[in-house]
């Protein structure tokens, strides 16, 4: 049996699971759906067509699943998914997708978005990420797994994060992350591997040294990163997390990836 305050506003055509918590002056839409064990605190706004994974929590004055930030967007039926387990802090913003963009914004399982981040039309979030205080993310974004974005930092458009990335507080991040990449600054570079986030994953020690050496081989000489690349998995192939930075950086996308100081981006 759900729990709904006698101020919420809740239409009665929405889905409301079991054991689902509405707090005061909340207000759910009607194509909302809100799995087992969701709590809205109080004065949450969840619209649109918006789903909610079970056990989800989401904290005073967050607005999830209103219509995305873009001129062009005609009303077109975009969706929101949010996973299972996953803590919307107070302030934060999540918006649906667009037909430039396939129609979805999706946040995935056990991730933390706190106090005034804002999740932009089309991104793809993965599991167990981290958005800080004010993390701004642009249009069409994707995060990886497992990355973490510290306080006030903002990713451009169209800009991929891969898994287990860690960005500093106050970056501006204009181009790709590699996995397991740290990067930082006002434009940011990258400044080397997230060692933290890697031992707190336990992966195999090898595993790591290889992408250590694979990490040093690929952002030095002077030939273009393809064939640096190229190099980097000949000689490394076969490590876990080699073969994932590899892949990433050969997928592509719409921007260069970022690389240390003094390296050209579009290499």
């Amino acid at each position: 049996m759900s729990n709904i305050h006698a101020t919420a506003l809740v239409d009665s055509a929405a889905r409301i699971g079991e054991g689902v918590t509405i707090g005061p002056f909340c207000v759910v839409g009607p194509d909302v759906e809100l799995a087992d064990g969701v709590v809205l605190h109080s004065h949450v706004v969840v619209e649109g067509r918006t789903t909610v994974g079970a056990r989800t929590k989401v904290f005073p004055f967050a607005s999830v699943g209103t219509a995305p930030q873009d001129l062009k967007y005609r009303g077109e039926p975009s969706r929101l998914e949010i996973g299972s387990d996953t803590v919307i802090r107070e302030n934060v913003t999540l918006n649906t997708g667009t037909e430039g963009g396939g129609m979805l914004t999706k946040v995935g399982d056990r991730c933390l978005l706190m106090v005034g981040s804002h999740v932009a039309h089309d991104c793809i979030v993965g599991n167990n990420v981290i958005l800080v205080n004010n993390v701004t993310l642009g249009g069409h974004v994707r995060i990886a797994d497992n990355a973490i974005l510290g306080g006030l930092s903002a990713v451009h458009q169209w800009v991929r994060i891969g898994e287990g990335a860690f960005v500093g507080g106050m970056s501006g991040v204009e181009n790709d992350v590699i996995p397991y990449g740290t990067v930082i600054g006002n434009r940011a570079q990258l400044g080397g591997l997230n060692l933290v986030g890697l031992r707190r994953a336990n992966f195999p020690r090898e595993d790591v040294h290889a992408l250590r050496a694979a990490y040093k081989a690929l952002f030095e000489g002077d030939e273009p990163l393809k064939q640096r690349v190229d190099r980097v998995a000949e000689t490394f192939g076969g490590s876990l997390l080699v073969d994932r930075m590899v892949a990433f950086i050969r997928e592509g996308g719409d921007r260069a990836i970022c690389t240390p100081r003094g390296k050209d981006q579009d290499d």
